[in-house]
């Protein structure tokens, strides 16, 4: 029979290693409230953006919602009033133009809890699609999310100093921003890009109490979603299809409780947080249990990433043995 002392260092082990993370990870968890705090929200007329607003006017905050159609943004306003007796602000204006944008989130007033859900998506092989949508696809995605963190931050951090509470920029991204896929060339590069802005960002808010959250959600029912489904190449369709898809009210809630536990990485389903496991790389990291299942899980991650790659790569093959042979 074993001594107990030949076995304190064995239980020991996985304790200090646990406290071990707990001391390492930054930045610190916090809690970001919701309830009476001004919540501007891109994107806002539809899909994801109008589940997140009608979300947070439940939860009793003040919410602005931007987008570009004004007949639009009258429709969200109006269901999110049926649906919570709450009215919203509402904005109309491009967030490639980086002036209009300035100007609406002025007249909104100081943000407490950003939420960058704009974009734009339009599947095709690099080489047949034109470079007008390749430049939509980054000047919305990435560069109207440029325009309106630079427009919301100064008064955000005035705002978390007068007040002495914490503040959120929300990302929202894609699977497609964890994982490139054939078809999604141009969508996956803008999508990445928003990552490492994150990532940077972080470091440079963060003593302002600012934390930033990366949304990666999978596929999702929203109103453009049947057109871009339409548009995949096949092998898209093929590679991309096997991967659940979910509703925008779903999708809404997951990235709110992220954003509410100032998760930087803020998967949506299982399979996301199996990406978040295997891309986590040298991204921050607020809590230590997610921490100890990115540094266990990352071998066999790996493994798994391979496995999907063969998998994938075979899909090509495959295709195009079958389109030779016709």
């Amino acid at each position: 029979m074993a001594s107990p002392l030949l076995l304190f260092p064995v239980v020991m082990a996985p304790v200090v290693f646990a406290a071990v993370l707990a001391f390492l990870v930054r930045p610190r968890p916090v809690r970001i409230p919701i309830k009476g705090r001004h919540v501007f929200i891109t994107g806002g007329s539809s899909g994801i953006g109008l589940a997140l607003a009608r979300l947070a006017a439940a939860e009793g905050a003040r919410v602005s919602i931007l987008a570009r159609r004004a007949a639009h943004l009258q429709e969200a306003r109006d269901a999110i009033r049926l649906a919570t007796g709450v009215d919203v602000a509402v904005f109309s204006a491009d967030v490639r133009d980086a002036d209009a944008v300035a100007k609406a989130v002025e007249a909104a007033g100081p943000v407490d809890v950003l939420v960058c859900n704009h974009g734009v998506f339009t599947p095709q092989e690099l080489e047949k699609q034109d470079l007008e949508e390749v430049r939509l696809m980054v000047e919305v995605n990435l560069m109207g999310t440029f325009n309106l963190i630079k427009a919301a931050l100064p008064p955000m951090k005035q705002r978390t100093k007068a007040t002495g509470l914490p503040a959120s920029i929300a990302i929202m991204s894609s699977q497609a921003g964890q994982v490139g896929v054939y078809g999604y060339t141009a969508y996956s590069a803008s999508k990445f890009a928003l990552r490492g802005l994150a990532e940077a960002l972080q470091h440079e808010v963060i003593a302002d109490d600012i934390h930033v959250s990366m949304i990666f959600p999978p596929d999702t029912e929203t109103p453009g979603f049947a057109e871009e489904h339409r548009r995949r190449p096949d092998l898209t369709n093929i590679i991309a299809g096997s991967s659940g898809g979910m509703k925008a009210d779903d999708v809404a809630k997951k990235a709110l409780d992220g954003i509410k536990s100032s998760r930087f990485i803020v998967p949506c389903n299982f399979e996301g947080t199996m990406l978040s496991i295997a891309t986590a790389g040298l991204s921050p990291q607020s809590s230590f249990l997610t921490a100890l299942a990115e540094v266990l899980g990352a071998g066999f991650m790996r493994f798994m990433g391979l496995c999907f790659q063969w998998n994938w790569f075979s899909s090509i093959e495959n295709w195009h043995s079958k389109k030779k042979g016709m």
